[in-house]
């Protein structure tokens, strides 16, 4: 089993040997700040306790308050929360907002519980990381299976346990009535179309179609696929958990998404042919954007891959052996910390909102994403030049030397 955060950890130490990074400052940024595993008690609908078990890993504070998701999976691990900690810290320095990073999950399958339920383990969680977690001290966010209402209900139990006037400042995400910020919902997707279209503009890969393959038709999923529409771009082939489909005409997105909706799922789609995931992969197409889990491209289908341009919206979807793989047969990976910052820029701007007392209008909020994810791209584009390595490398060694400055 690939463990995401050894692959964390090697990209560091290949963009630190490219930059003649300080050994020491690498080997602090390799260990979270502190980790916790906390036991939930929950009462079940049947009358029943159950156990479950939840993480958080903070990773490193140097340039402001800790700041990731919450994820509930039942594959949630300690790795995982630890590798995703340690890519928020160099996701919001390349980005250039003042957090660190931080992460956390329960492991629990939330559609196998009851809304009652989910509200518990929720609301348990907070419980036992309250005293954790704060407005300057750690801001958690959702990620996957959490949403706006889940943040809601942590608000409110946070704010009940600790008494702090403040509390909404102390999670993002959550819903407009409660602090929530304008156009949170579609940050990732827009600031990814944002960094994608200025990626297209340097003419790094020869693009035959205009074509793109897009795994993942979640939020973040279906949010790039707006944006790559918009850039005049053919989406070819679309896919959930359940499958994909493809159409070399290009799928209608609206159709997509109302398909989505009715039968919930993607397959079966009127005009177009069912694919696997893994089939969405290997398509000839000129970009694949992997939007869904991590470790999706690996030493066994990096190989076979064929889009020049590879745009990470997952967290952590590409190996150390595939991204070797990509890199020595010429293919262009953005990565994951700059591809799909928009979220946690977005995030600031709602923490920002909530600690001065401001409601930002929708046309604002994303002026000032498209602002932030223009200057993150342009300046990993300098390093990427400077050094001439890889987008991955050129993002870490601008993190690491903003880490430094920090005195991280």
């Amino acid at each position: 089993m690939i463990n995401p955060f050894e692959t964390a950890k090697a990209q560091l130490d290949k963009a630190a040997a490219t930059a003649n990074l300080d050994s020491d400052l690498i080997e602090r940024l390799k260990v979270p700040d502190r980790y916790v595993e906390v036991s939930i008690p929950v009462v079940m609908d049947n009358g029943e306790q159950k156990i479950f078990t939840g993480f958080r890993s903070q990773h490193n504070n140097a340039r402001g308050p800790y700041k990731g998701g919450i994820r509930f999976h039942p594959e949630v691990s300690l790795d995982e929360v630890r590798a995703l900690s340690f890519w928020m810290t160099f996701k919001n320095a390349v980005v250039g907002v003042p957090f660190g990073g931080g992460k956390g999950g329960v492991v629990f399958d939330p559609k196998k519980v009851s809304p009652a339920e989910l509200e518990k383990i929720s609301r348990g969680y907070i419980q036992k990381i309250s005293r954790l977690i704060g407005p300057e001290l750690d801001v958690p966010a959702p990620d996957v299976n959490t949403n706006s209402q889940i943040m809601d209900w942590m608000v409110d139990e946070y704010a009940k346990l600790t008494r702090n006037k403040n509390a909404p400042a102390c999670f993002t995400g959550k819903s407009l009535g409660n602090g929530g910020s304008e156009g949170r919902q579609e940050a990732t997707g827009f600031g990814g179309g944002i960094v994608l279209r200025e990626v297209l503009a340097k003419n790094l890969i020869q693009a035959r179609g205009k074509t793109i393959a897009i795994q993942g038709f979640g939020n973040v999923g279906q949010f790039i696929a707006e944006a790559v529409a918009n850039l005049g771009w053919k989406i070819v082939a679309l896919s959930d958990s359940k499958g994909g489909v493809y159409n070399e005409a290009g799928l209608n997105l609206t159709e997509a998404e109302a398909h989505k909706k009715q039968t919930g799922a993607l397959k079966d789609l009127s005009g177009s042919a069912n694919i696997t995931n893994a089939e969405l992969l290997e398509l000839g197409v000129d970009v694949l954007i992997p939007a869904a889990l991590e470790n999706v491209l690996t030493a066994e289908n990096a190989g076979r891959v064929k889009a020049p341009l590879i745009f990470e919206m997952a967290n952590g979807p590409t190996t150390t052996e595939a991204d070797e793989i990509f890199q020595n047969s010429g293919k262009i990976v953005i990565p994951d910390i700059l591809a799909n910052s928009g979220g946690v820029g977005t995030s600031y701007f709602e923490w920002y909102q909530n600690m001065h007392g401001e409601h930002w209008p929708r046309e604002q909020v994303l002026d000032k994403l498209k602002s932030l994810m223009i200057q993150a791209f342009a300046d990993v584009f300098t390093v990427h030049k400077k050094y001439q390595t890889s987008f991955r490398s050129a993002a870490y060694i601008l993190a690491a030397e903003r880490l430094a400055e920090a005195g991280s």
